[in-house]
Protein backbone atom coordinates (compact mmCIF):
# COMPACT_ATOMS: atom_id res chain seq x y z
CA UNK A 1 0.00 0.00 0.00
CA UNK A 2 2.84 2.33 0.74
CA UNK A 3 4.48 1.61 -2.63
CA UNK A 4 1.32 2.30 -4.53
CA UNK A 5 0.88 5.57 -2.69
CA UNK A 6 4.42 6.58 -3.54
CA UNK A 7 3.90 5.66 -7.14
CA UNK A 8 0.69 7.66 -7.20
CA UNK A 9 2.43 10.68 -5.75
CA UNK A 10 5.26 10.30 -8.24
CA UNK A 11 2.83 10.15 -11.11
CA UNK A 12 1.03 13.20 -9.78
CA UNK A 13 4.32 15.07 -9.51
CA UNK A 14 5.28 14.14 -13.04
CA UNK A 15 1.83 15.13 -14.26
CA UNK A 16 1.98 18.44 -12.46
CA UNK A 17 5.48 19.08 -13.76
CA UNK A 18 4.34 18.19 -17.26
CA UNK A 19 1.44 20.67 -17.05
CA UNK A 20 3.66 23.41 -15.69
CA UNK A 21 6.21 22.73 -18.41
CA UNK A 22 3.50 23.03 -21.11
CA UNK A 23 2.32 26.38 -19.61
CA UNK A 24 5.85 27.69 -19.64
CA UNK A 25 6.28 26.83 -23.32
CA UNK A 26 3.00 28.59 -24.16
CA UNK A 27 4.01 31.69 -22.22
CA UNK A 28 7.40 31.69 -23.91
CA UNK A 29 5.77 31.60 -27.35
CA UNK A 30 3.47 34.46 -26.37
CA UNK A 31 6.34 36.51 -25.05
CA UNK A 32 8.31 35.95 -28.24
CA UNK A 33 5.28 37.00 -30.32
CA UNK A 34 4.86 40.20 -28.28
CA UNK A 35 8.55 40.92 -28.68
CA UNK A 36 8.23 40.64 -32.47
CA UNK A 37 5.21 43.04 -32.43
CA UNK A 38 7.12 45.53 -30.31
CA UNK A 39 10.10 45.33 -32.66
CA UNK A 40 7.80 45.97 -35.64
CA UNK A 41 6.21 48.94 -33.87
CA UNK A 42 9.66 50.29 -33.06
CA UNK A 43 10.63 49.95 -36.72
CA UNK A 44 7.39 51.76 -37.63
CA UNK A 45 8.27 54.59 -35.25
CA UNK A 46 11.76 54.87 -36.69
CA UNK A 47 10.33 55.10 -40.20
CA UNK A 48 7.48 57.50 -39.25
CA UNK A 49 7.75 60.66 -41.34
CA UNK A 50 6.15 64.08 -40.83
CA UNK A 51 4.96 66.49 -43.52
CA UNK A 52 6.91 69.78 -43.21
CA UNK A 53 3.94 71.70 -44.70
CA UNK A 54 1.07 70.64 -42.45
CA UNK A 55 2.67 68.47 -39.72
CA UNK A 56 0.74 65.31 -40.60
CA UNK A 57 2.58 62.04 -39.77
CA UNK A 58 2.92 58.95 -42.00
CA UNK A 59 4.15 55.39 -41.26
CA UNK A 60 6.14 55.08 -44.47
CA UNK A 61 8.07 57.38 -46.75
CA UNK A 62 6.08 56.36 -49.82
CA UNK A 63 2.79 57.60 -48.29
CA UNK A 64 4.46 60.87 -47.31
CA UNK A 65 5.72 61.37 -50.86
CA UNK A 66 2.22 60.85 -52.25
CA UNK A 67 0.88 63.34 -49.70
CA UNK A 68 3.53 65.94 -50.63
CA UNK A 69 2.26 65.95 -54.21
CA UNK A 70 -0.98 67.45 -52.87
CA UNK A 71 0.92 70.47 -51.56
CA UNK A 72 2.93 70.88 -54.76
CA UNK A 73 -0.28 70.68 -56.81
CA UNK A 74 -2.16 73.23 -54.70
CA UNK A 75 -2.17 76.72 -56.27
CA UNK A 76 -3.10 80.08 -54.79
CA UNK A 77 -5.12 82.54 -56.83
CA UNK A 78 -4.44 86.25 -56.41
CA UNK A 79 -6.81 89.05 -57.42
CA UNK A 80 -4.98 91.43 -59.75
CA UNK A 81 -7.18 94.31 -58.59
CA UNK A 82 -6.78 94.25 -54.81
CA UNK A 83 -4.15 91.49 -54.29
CA UNK A 84 -6.51 89.40 -52.15
CA UNK A 85 -5.54 85.69 -52.23
CA UNK A 86 -7.89 82.71 -52.66
CA UNK A 87 -7.34 78.93 -52.48
CA UNK A 88 -9.98 78.15 -55.11
CA UNK A 89 -10.27 79.65 -58.58
CA UNK A 90 -14.06 79.51 -58.26
CA UNK A 91 -13.90 81.77 -55.19
CA UNK A 92 -11.65 84.20 -57.05
CA UNK A 93 -14.14 84.31 -59.95
CA UNK A 94 -16.98 85.14 -57.54
CA UNK A 95 -14.83 87.83 -55.92
CA UNK A 96 -14.02 89.43 -59.29
CA UNK A 97 -17.70 90.38 -59.69
CA UNK A 98 -17.09 93.09 -57.08
CA UNK A 99 -14.53 94.74 -59.36
CA UNK A 100 -16.31 94.16 -62.68
CA UNK A 101 -19.73 95.11 -61.30
CA UNK A 102 -21.23 91.98 -62.84
CA UNK A 103 -24.68 91.08 -61.56
CA UNK A 104 -25.68 88.00 -63.54
CA UNK A 105 -28.69 86.96 -61.42
CA UNK A 106 -31.95 88.82 -62.17
CA UNK A 107 -35.27 88.60 -60.34
CA UNK A 108 -38.01 87.68 -62.82
CA UNK A 109 -40.60 89.43 -60.64
CA UNK A 110 -39.17 92.94 -60.31
CA UNK A 111 -36.02 92.95 -62.42
CA UNK A 112 -33.64 93.61 -59.54
CA UNK A 113 -30.13 92.28 -60.17
CA UNK A 114 -27.79 90.46 -57.84
CA UNK A 115 -24.12 89.56 -57.77
CA UNK A 116 -24.60 86.17 -56.13
CA UNK A 117 -27.23 83.47 -56.59
CA UNK A 118 -27.68 83.16 -52.82
CA UNK A 119 -28.67 86.84 -52.64
CA UNK A 120 -31.26 86.31 -55.39
CA UNK A 121 -32.69 83.32 -53.50
CA UNK A 122 -33.01 85.43 -50.35
CA UNK A 123 -34.64 88.25 -52.33
CA UNK A 124 -37.24 85.91 -53.84
CA UNK A 125 -38.65 85.36 -50.33
CA UNK A 126 -39.97 88.94 -50.50
CA UNK A 127 -42.19 88.00 -53.46
CA UNK A 128 -43.21 84.58 -52.11
CA UNK A 129 -43.75 85.90 -48.59
CA UNK A 130 -41.74 83.00 -47.17
CA UNK A 131 -40.53 83.53 -43.61
CA UNK A 132 -39.12 80.16 -42.62
CA UNK A 133 -37.28 81.25 -39.46
CA UNK A 134 -39.32 81.74 -36.27
CA UNK A 135 -38.28 83.05 -32.87
CA UNK A 136 -39.05 80.45 -30.19
CA UNK A 137 -39.38 83.21 -27.58
CA UNK A 138 -41.95 85.56 -29.15
CA UNK A 139 -43.00 83.83 -32.38
CA UNK A 140 -41.77 86.58 -34.69
CA UNK A 141 -40.87 85.31 -38.17
CA UNK A 142 -37.92 86.19 -40.38
CA UNK A 143 -36.87 85.65 -43.98
CA UNK A 144 -33.21 85.10 -43.16
CA UNK A 145 -31.53 83.05 -40.46
CA UNK A 146 -29.08 85.89 -39.87
CA UNK A 147 -31.99 88.22 -39.08
CA UNK A 148 -33.33 85.70 -36.56
CA UNK A 149 -29.90 85.37 -34.91
CA UNK A 150 -29.66 89.16 -34.60
CA UNK A 151 -33.21 89.35 -33.21
CA UNK A 152 -32.41 86.73 -30.55
CA UNK A 153 -30.00 89.22 -28.95
CA UNK A 154 -33.07 91.17 -27.77
CA UNK A 155 -34.07 88.18 -25.64
CA UNK A 156 -30.54 87.20 -24.54
CA UNK A 157 -29.42 90.80 -23.96
CA UNK A 158 -26.23 90.03 -25.85
CA UNK A 159 -24.36 93.05 -27.25
CA UNK A 160 -21.28 91.62 -28.95
CA UNK A 161 -19.98 94.80 -30.58
CA UNK A 162 -17.95 96.96 -28.18
CA UNK A 163 -16.39 100.33 -28.95
CA UNK A 164 -12.69 100.27 -28.03
CA UNK A 165 -12.75 104.05 -27.62
CA UNK A 166 -15.51 104.52 -25.03
CA UNK A 167 -16.64 100.98 -24.14
CA UNK A 168 -20.21 101.38 -25.40
CA UNK A 169 -21.85 98.09 -26.48
CA UNK A 170 -24.12 97.44 -29.44
CA UNK A 171 -26.48 94.68 -30.48
CA UNK A 172 -26.14 95.34 -34.21
CA UNK A 173 -22.92 95.71 -36.19
CA UNK A 174 -24.48 98.50 -38.28
CA UNK A 175 -25.15 100.58 -35.16
CA UNK A 176 -21.61 99.89 -33.97
CA UNK A 177 -20.17 101.01 -37.33
CA UNK A 178 -22.27 104.21 -37.22
CA UNK A 179 -21.10 104.90 -33.67
CA UNK A 180 -17.43 104.50 -34.64
CA UNK A 181 -17.85 107.33 -37.15
CA UNK A 182 -18.41 109.67 -34.19
CA UNK A 183 -14.85 108.96 -33.04
CA UNK A 184 -13.32 109.06 -36.53
CA UNK A 185 -15.33 112.14 -37.57
CA UNK A 186 -16.37 110.34 -40.75
CA UNK A 187 -19.55 111.66 -42.40
CA UNK A 188 -19.90 109.76 -45.69
CA UNK A 189 -23.46 110.81 -46.57
CA UNK A 190 -23.51 114.23 -48.27
CA UNK A 191 -26.55 116.30 -49.24
CA UNK A 192 -26.35 117.22 -52.94
CA UNK A 193 -28.44 120.34 -52.30
CA UNK A 194 -26.46 122.14 -49.59
CA UNK A 195 -23.41 119.96 -48.95
CA UNK A 196 -24.32 119.02 -45.39
CA UNK A 197 -22.63 115.82 -44.27
CA UNK A 198 -24.27 113.11 -42.16
CA UNK A 199 -22.97 110.06 -40.32
CA UNK A 200 -25.97 107.87 -41.15
CA UNK A 201 -27.93 107.49 -44.38
CA UNK A 202 -31.14 107.82 -42.36
CA UNK A 203 -29.98 111.21 -41.07
CA UNK A 204 -29.40 112.38 -44.65
CA UNK A 205 -32.85 111.14 -45.64
CA UNK A 206 -34.36 113.10 -42.76
CA UNK A 207 -32.40 116.19 -43.78
CA UNK A 208 -33.49 115.95 -47.44
CA UNK A 209 -37.12 116.55 -46.41
CA UNK A 210 -36.08 120.16 -45.68
CA UNK A 211 -35.29 120.66 -49.37
CA UNK A 212 -38.10 118.58 -50.86
CA UNK A 213 -40.77 119.61 -48.35
CA UNK A 214 -42.17 116.12 -48.73
CA UNK A 215 -44.21 114.87 -45.75
CA UNK A 216 -45.91 111.65 -46.83
CA UNK A 217 -47.04 110.52 -43.36
CA UNK A 218 -50.24 112.31 -42.29
CA UNK A 219 -52.06 111.98 -38.96
CA UNK A 220 -55.74 111.11 -39.54
CA UNK A 221 -56.62 112.64 -36.15
CA UNK A 222 -55.31 116.19 -36.57
CA UNK A 223 -54.00 116.32 -40.13
CA UNK A 224 -50.40 117.00 -39.16
CA UNK A 225 -47.87 115.62 -41.67
CA UNK A 226 -44.42 114.15 -41.12
CA UNK A 227 -41.44 113.49 -43.34
CA UNK A 228 -40.44 110.32 -41.49
CA UNK A 229 -42.60 107.38 -40.48
CA UNK A 230 -40.84 107.17 -37.11
CA UNK A 231 -41.85 110.73 -36.23
CA UNK A 232 -45.42 109.98 -37.31
CA UNK A 233 -45.57 106.93 -35.00
CA UNK A 234 -44.21 108.96 -32.09
CA UNK A 235 -46.84 111.66 -32.76
CA UNK A 236 -49.69 109.13 -32.74
CA UNK A 237 -48.91 108.37 -29.08
CA UNK A 238 -50.30 111.83 -28.27
CA UNK A 239 -53.74 110.86 -29.59
CA UNK A 240 -53.93 107.36 -28.16
CA UNK A 241 -52.47 108.47 -24.82
CA UNK A 242 -49.80 105.81 -24.96
CA UNK A 243 -46.92 106.30 -22.53
CA UNK A 244 -45.01 103.02 -22.58
CA UNK A 245 -41.86 104.20 -20.79
CA UNK A 246 -42.08 104.30 -16.97
CA UNK A 247 -39.57 105.65 -14.48
CA UNK A 248 -38.71 102.95 -11.94
CA UNK A 249 -37.85 105.62 -9.35
CA UNK A 250 -41.03 107.72 -9.23
CA UNK A 251 -43.48 105.96 -11.60
CA UNK A 252 -43.74 108.89 -14.03
CA UNK A 253 -44.69 107.76 -17.55
CA UNK A 254 -43.32 109.02 -20.86
CA UNK A 255 -44.21 108.69 -24.53
CA UNK A 256 -40.61 108.55 -25.70
CA UNK A 257 -37.64 106.63 -24.38
CA UNK A 258 -35.45 109.69 -24.88
CA UNK A 259 -37.69 111.68 -22.53
CA UNK A 260 -37.39 108.96 -19.90
CA UNK A 261 -33.60 108.97 -20.25
CA UNK A 262 -33.55 112.76 -19.81
CA UNK A 263 -35.92 112.51 -16.83
CA UNK A 264 -33.65 109.95 -15.13
CA UNK A 265 -31.01 112.67 -14.79
CA UNK A 266 -33.23 114.26 -12.11
CA UNK A 267 -32.75 111.14 -9.96
CA UNK A 268 -29.07 110.56 -10.84
CA UNK A 269 -28.14 114.26 -10.68
CA UNK A 270 -26.31 113.91 -13.98
CA UNK A 271 -25.68 117.12 -15.94
CA UNK A 272 -23.75 116.03 -19.02
CA UNK A 273 -23.75 119.35 -20.90
CA UNK A 274 -20.95 121.66 -19.72
CA UNK A 275 -20.26 125.17 -20.95
CA UNK A 276 -16.61 125.46 -21.99
CA UNK A 277 -16.75 129.22 -21.38
CA UNK A 278 -17.87 129.38 -17.74
CA UNK A 279 -18.10 125.73 -16.64
CA UNK A 280 -21.84 125.79 -15.94
CA UNK A 281 -23.53 122.38 -16.24
CA UNK A 282 -26.94 121.54 -17.70
CA UNK A 283 -29.26 118.56 -17.57
CA UNK A 284 -30.89 119.29 -20.94
CA UNK A 285 -29.16 120.00 -24.22
CA UNK A 286 -31.77 122.63 -25.09
CA UNK A 287 -30.93 124.61 -21.95
CA UNK A 288 -27.24 124.28 -22.73
CA UNK A 289 -27.78 125.59 -26.29
CA UNK A 290 -29.73 128.58 -24.97
CA UNK A 291 -27.01 129.34 -22.45
CA UNK A 292 -24.32 129.28 -25.15
CA UNK A 293 -26.13 132.10 -26.95
CA UNK A 294 -25.36 134.36 -23.97
CA UNK A 295 -21.66 133.95 -24.72
CA UNK A 296 -22.07 134.23 -28.47
CA UNK A 297 -24.46 137.20 -28.16
CA UNK A 298 -26.80 135.52 -30.63
CA UNK A 299 -30.40 136.82 -30.48
CA UNK A 300 -32.48 135.25 -33.22
CA UNK A 301 -35.94 136.25 -32.01
CA UNK A 302 -36.94 139.85 -32.90
CA UNK A 303 -40.10 141.73 -31.97
CA UNK A 304 -41.83 143.00 -35.14
CA UNK A 305 -43.39 145.86 -33.15
CA UNK A 306 -40.38 147.51 -31.56
CA UNK A 307 -37.39 145.60 -32.93
CA UNK A 308 -36.19 144.30 -29.57
CA UNK A 309 -34.23 141.03 -29.83
CA UNK A 310 -34.32 138.00 -27.57
CA UNK A 311 -32.26 134.88 -27.06
CA UNK A 312 -35.26 132.63 -26.42
CA UNK A 313 -38.50 132.37 -28.35
CA UNK A 314 -40.36 132.15 -25.03
CA UNK A 315 -38.91 135.54 -23.98
CA UNK A 316 -40.22 137.12 -27.20
CA UNK A 317 -43.63 135.56 -26.60
CA UNK A 318 -43.76 137.07 -23.10
CA UNK A 319 -42.60 140.44 -24.45
CA UNK A 320 -45.35 140.55 -27.10
CA UNK A 321 -47.97 140.74 -24.34
CA UNK A 322 -46.79 144.30 -23.67
CA UNK A 323 -47.95 145.22 -27.17
CA UNK A 324 -51.10 143.09 -27.19
CA UNK A 325 -52.12 143.68 -23.57
CA UNK A 326 -52.77 139.99 -23.15
CA UNK A 327 -52.90 138.77 -19.52
CA UNK A 328 -53.39 135.00 -19.66
CA UNK A 329 -52.64 134.27 -15.99
CA UNK A 330 -55.69 134.99 -13.84
CA UNK A 331 -56.06 134.82 -10.06
CA UNK A 332 -58.80 132.36 -9.10
CA UNK A 333 -59.51 134.32 -5.92
CA UNK A 334 -60.00 137.89 -7.18
CA UNK A 335 -59.91 137.59 -10.98
CA UNK A 336 -56.89 139.86 -11.45
CA UNK A 337 -54.93 139.13 -14.64
CA UNK A 338 -51.16 138.97 -15.15
CA UNK A 339 -48.86 138.84 -18.18
CA UNK A 340 -46.36 136.50 -16.52
CA UNK A 341 -46.91 133.35 -14.51
CA UNK A 342 -44.32 134.34 -11.89
CA UNK A 343 -46.31 137.57 -11.26
CA UNK A 344 -49.44 135.50 -10.56
CA UNK A 345 -47.52 133.25 -8.16
CA UNK A 346 -46.21 136.31 -6.29
CA UNK A 347 -49.74 137.75 -6.16
CA UNK A 348 -51.23 134.51 -4.76
CA UNK A 349 -49.14 134.92 -1.61
CA UNK A 350 -51.37 137.91 -0.70
CA UNK A 351 -54.41 135.62 -0.55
Amino acid sequence: MVLIKQESEDLRIVEVFSLKHEDTEEQTDLMEENKVIEELMEVGKKHQDTCPQCGKSFSCEQTLNLHMKYHSRMELYECDQCEKIFKLKKTLNEHMKIHTGAMPYTCDQCGKKFRYKGNLNDHMKIHTGAMPYSCDQCGRKFRHKGSLNTHMRIHTGKKPFTCDQCGKNYRHKGNYNDHMKIHTGEKPHVCDQCGKKCIQKEHLKKHMSIHTGEKPHTCDQCGRSFALKGNYKEHMKIHNGEKPFTCDQCGNNFRHKGNLNTHMRIHTGEKPFTCDQCGKNYRHKGDYNLHMKIHSGEKLHTCDQCGKKFIQKEDLKNHMRIHTGDKPFTCAQCGKGFMKKECLIKHMKIH
